[in-house]
């Protein structure tokens, strides 16, 4: 069974409710019938009724609920609590009935919050920034983590590498430039995602252009303190580094290059120095290697919420579904 099927397998045993709230996109309804079909999960459309009805059209999703925020009962009850929540930043009721109404995202956020849903999928047709800024505001993070951060799963297919051709890229999608202490957390939170979702153990490589002292510079120098943080911080994981990218899942590159490391060329975990080498990573897999990638996914918030590429194929969202619904059970 591939990484995606096992996700939708463990998904169907325990229906979760997943908020979809870009209703403007005809992907989001296409994703929507697919998992109301294969039952991955249940699945709430944000939107107006013309909106639905346009962007739907020839596809079931009578097993979806479909909520406009302008018209929904709950509407006062998020007016009300966004109010507390945000007040101190200037929150009036009006501005927040405005929000609610006009921006799903932060509707869709609202819900999670609540309790009407348990997780929220996002970003076919927004930005990053657009999809997490309300989470972060409202959501939070979650409890002792250090900083949110985005992870991509990477299936690569005929490859022995990794846990048989699966790998977790972090971080490819939020953390500009990321400091030592924020890139041990990184690798702690993407090793406690591996688990969760790979169901495996993790081996944590911690990237550079440089294995073990090859190279000498400010960059090297960051890894090799990052390195250190993360097998302090979390010992309970398997983490090494700093390894150039060959000697870090190549078991012969890795015995050469870092002889007396049990992590080198068994990588399942990567860690990259900063936000433009892990973009540029997973998009090199992704097109070269013909690898499925699923993400931006998001760890540290205080509940599931996943980014999508604005690339992505209605068959990424509903992949993207089933891991929300899988971390929500882990939740």
């Amino acid at each position: 069974m591939g990484f995606i099927d096992d996700i939708k397998a463990r998904a169907k045993q325990s229906i979760k409710t997943i908020v979809l709230p870009e209703s403007m996109d005809r992907r989001t309804f296409e994703a929507a019938a697919k998992t109301l079909e294969e039952g991955n999960a249940n699945v709430i459309i944000i939107g107006s009724e013309e909106e639905v009805k346009k962007n739907s059209e020839g596809l079931d999703i009578t097993g979806a609920t479909i909520v406009d925020p302008k018209t929904s009962d709950k509407l006062p009850a998020y007016i009300d609590k966004l109010v507390e929540l945000r007040q101190a930043k200037g929150m009036t009721p009006e501005k927040a009935k405005e929000l609610l109404t006009t921006d799903y995202i932060t509707y869709g956020v609202m819900m999670v919050k609540m309790g009407d849903a348990d997780g929220l999928v996002s970003g076919a047709c927004h930005s990053t920034a657009d999809t997490l800024r309300p989470c972060l505001q409202i959501l939070k993070t979650a409890p002792n983590t250090k900083l949110v951060s985005a992870f991509f799963v990477m299936v690569v297919p005929n490859c022995d590498m990794g846990a048989n051709g699966t790998f977790l890229f972090s971080d490819a999608g939020l953390n500009q430039n990321p400091n030592a202490e924020e890139l041990a957390a990184i690798a702690g939170s993407t090793a406690k995602s591996f688990e969760q979702l790979v169901g495996s153990e993790p081996v944590v490589a911690m990237l550079s252009h440089s294995t073990k002292g090859s190279a000498k510079h400010a960059d090297v120098d960051k890894v090799v303190e990052a390195t250190k943080l993360a097998q302090e911080l979390y010992p309970e994981y398997k983490i090494d580094g700093e390894f150039q990218l060959d000697a870090a899942i190549v078991p012969s590159v890795g015995a050469s290059k870092a002889p007396n490391s049990d992590i080198a060329g068994k990588a399942n975990v990567l860690i990259f120095p900063d936000l433009d080498a892990g973009n540029i990573g997973y998009k090199l897999t992704q097109r070269l290697a013909k690898a499925e990638a699923y993400g931006p996914l998001t760890q540290g918030i205080a509940a599931p919420v996943n980014d999508l590429s604005r690339g992505c194929s209605s068959d990424d969202i509903v992949g993207v579904i089933a891991i929300t619904a899988v971390q929500a059970q882990n939740k």
